[in-house]
């Protein structure tokens, strides 16, 4: 872990615009994402992933194209 000194404080991300924390966010994230094995998955969570993907297999379940999905969202939100 870095030390102190060279982490952002908290001060410092209230004073950012919001563009400016979303780019922390995507940096951060896009950091995480680099190595995924760091990121421990909950059995819970992987139970509920693996009865997603047999659904999907057996045809119980169908995927959507992101875009479509997120109108349904959208519409589902207003």
């Amino acid at each position: 872990m870095q030390n102190a000194k060279s982490m952002i404080a908290q001060s410092e991300v209230r004073q950012m615009s919001f563009p400016e924390k979303v780019a922390l966010l995507e940096t951060v994230w896009s950091e995480i994402a680099a190595d995924p094995g760091q990121v421990e998955v909950p059995p819970w969570h992987k139970d509920i992933l693996d009865e997603r993907d047999l659904a999907l297999h057996e045809g119980r379940a169908t995927v959507l194209e992101w875009d479509e999905a997120k109108r349904q969202i959208e519409r589902a939100t207003r």
